[in-house]
């Protein structure tokens, strides 16, 4: 008798079940478990995650936001991708206004968020050192983003924050022989390219501190993005 296809929401949740046990790469268990006790002056009272981070929103999205990996005292310590640091406090608020959240402020896992259209995920799930992965631990992570977009039955278009989430997209398309290689994909802000199974890449700096306090990438330029992604989602 065949085996019963689960939903995308059951196998998203299976998938996040078995990432958050996650052992494969013993230095960055080490790190996230360090960082969970030595915490943040500020954050003292706050009882870290200290895991590998689960993807988050809607599992019938057809937008996935990919971008690096978890915050050493923000997504390692709230347990929900851009949640408590200065990178999640740039992009909710555009979220909100773009129409894919709830709500403007992600605080913790109980506050509240709903994404609509729209999955938050990274190419590493547990917080690197200098928020840097080893290669090596990119490819250990792999396996989960594939099965992550296999999961997204009505995905059109994968936004990528910053230039090692989309290398990292562009390894699944040719790890999964989407493409035969790399061609002319090339990262840069706005960068778009149409993909087979009328599928979209876009391109975007990460909102992170260092890129949002220098002007880098500004509030308008980010929404830009997301009014993007809308429109290629809902092209026919």
């Amino acid at each position: 008798m065949p085996r019963k296809q689960l939903s995308a929401k059951d196998a998203l949740a299976a998938l996040n079940a078995r990432i958050i046990d996650c052992n494969r790469c013993a230095r960055l268990r080490i790190y996230c478990a360090e960082v969970a006790v030595k915490k943040r002056r500020a954050y003292m009272d706050w009882e870290y995650w200290g895991r590998p981070v689960p993807s988050f929103g809607d599992p019938q999205a057809r937008i996935l936001l990919l971008g690096l990996a978890p915050g050493a005292h923000g997504s390692n310590r709230t347990g929900r991708p851009f949640t408590g640091d200065g990178s999640g406090d740039f992009l909710y608020p555009v979220l909100y206004e773009a129409g894919f959240a709830s709500q403007a402020r992600a605080t913790s896992r109980d506050d509240g968020m709903k994404l609509y259209d729209a999955q938050i995920t990274s190419v590493v799930r547990c917080a690197p050192p200098d928020n840097k992965p080893l290669p090596e631990e990119l490819v250990q992570c792999s396996s989960y983003l594939d099965e992550e977009i296999a999961a997204l039955t009505r995905l059109r278009v994968v936004v990528c924050l910053g230039k090692i989430a989309f290398d990292g997209y562009v390894a699944h398309l040719i790890r999964t022989r989407q493409i035969e290689k790399r061609g002319g994909l090339q990262f840069g802000h706005a960068a778009e390219y149409k993909l087979a199974d009328n599928r979209w890449l876009l391109a975007s700096y990460h909102p992170s501190l260092q890129n949002t306090n220098t002007g880098k990438l500004t509030k308008a330029m980010f929404l830009k993005i997301f009014i993007r992604a809308r429109a290629l989602a809902e092209a026919k």
